[in-house]
Order: C-alpha cells, then structure tokens, then sequence
C-alpha cells in the first residue's frame, strides 16, 4: 500500500506515553492501526443507522448477535496488534 506523509496534531502527553511503549520505529503504524479501527467502527455506526431506517429498531437478538460480531472484531484487532508488536519487537532485537 502506498503512503504518504501527514502532519497531524496530538496532544503532546498522549503523543509520548504511545511512543514510550511502542518505540519510535512503530508510533506510525499504531497510529495507523488506531484510525483504521476507528474507520471501521464508523462505518458499522453507518450500517446500523442504514439498517434501523429500514427495519426499525434493532431486536434483543440481533442486538446479542451485533455484540458478539463486535467482540470477535475486537479480538481480530488485538490479535493483529499483538503480531505487529512482537514483530517490532523482533526487528528491534534483530538490529
């Protein structure tokens, strides 16, 4: 995938603790990571706005069945986060 630099503004405390744990090599990937997760909750806001015009308001059952999809999305999110650190982690010690 193609980049490009972006200047973006952070709260300068936030900006050091992320950077403090992910070492300076990854704060751009975890910032990519933090926006992309966002984007993608967004757009399940969007569906489920698109849904309710629709159909009305959600059932109980379809309510648990969105929680689950959300955990297991979450948990898709933790586990790709987990992999590129130790994969940092590995360059680092590599180096």
């Amino acid at each position: 995938m193609a980049t490009k630099k972006y200047t973006v503004t952070l709260p300068e405390e936030l900006a050091e603790e992320i950077r403090s744990e992910v070492g300076p090599g990854a704060f751009s990937a975890y910032v990519t990571r933090a926006i992309e997760r966002q984007r993608e909750h967004d757009r399940l806001g969007e569906l489920v706005a698109w849904m309710q015009e629709g159909g009305g308001p959600l059932t109980e059952e379809e309510q648990a069945a969105a929680a689950a999809e959300l955990r297991e999305i979450e948990q898709w999110f933790e586990e790709r986060e987990s992999r590129a650190q130790d994969v940092a982690q590995g360059g680092a010690e590599a180096a």
